[in-house]
């Protein structure tokens, strides 16, 4: 099937999809998050629902390139944010290019928490633009720990041809309505899994 049948959805339409499923992973997420640490927060709709459940945190320092995230945190007052500036990506609502990875090259984070459109065991993270591509490989090399949070309806596509190589260990955040093959094949590439449960 031609890419052009997968066009990339804005920011604004992914929120309202799989919004249960996002919720779960993101309370996953926040319950790993230790108050002190320093974390970095990639661009998204599951990571913004991360950066909701942080906003009674105290004691955070939160680094992020996306606005939804800059927003959700912005009045929270035990959470430092510095926001990582550069090109913006009006459909994803994030920034990019190189004053963004310059100023990642100079920090280092406890844990890093990526999005994805979509994520295969084999070739890692796929996005609609190489600039997030070499982004999220930038990020990942930063965090001590590297998450990627992606719903169950993401496991194994490949929608697009940019992709993000992750060096292992790193941890899949999904929800429980994950094909177990699906899942199977990221443990088999040593990929660590953590799946959250949706209530109801």
């Amino acid at each position: 099937m031609a890419l052009g049948a997968h066009p990339e959805a804005s920011l604004r339409q992914r929120t309202g999809e799989a919004f249960e499923q996002k919720h779960a992973i993101a309370r996953w997420a926040a319950s790993v998050i230790v108050p002190g640490e320093n974390i970095l927060l990639d661009a998204g709709s599951t990571v913004g629902a991360l950066a909701h459940e942080l906003r009674g945190f105290e004691k955070l320092s939160v680094t992020t390139p996306g606005i939804n995230t800059m927003q959700e945190l912005a009045d929270s007052e035990g959470i430092e944010v510095d926001c990582l500036g550069g090109r913006l990506r009006s459909v994803s609502q994030s920034f990019v290019g190189p004053l963004v990875e310059a100023a990642l090259e100079r920090m280092s984070f406890d844990r890093v928490f990526l999005g994805a459109d979509a994520v295969t065991a084999e070739d890692g993270i796929c996005e609609a633009d190489h600039a997030q591509t070499r982004l999220k490989e930038l990020m990942a090399r930063r965090g001590r720990e590297v998450y990627v949070l992606a719903d169950s309806s993401k496991l194994g596509l490949r929608p697009f041809h940019a992709w993000a190589r992750l060096a292992l260990p790193w941890t899949l955040v999904t929800d429980d309505g994950a094909d177990p093959e699906q899942v199977q094949k990221f443990r088999d590439a040593g990929v660590l899994v953590e799946v959250a449960a949706v209530s109801g």
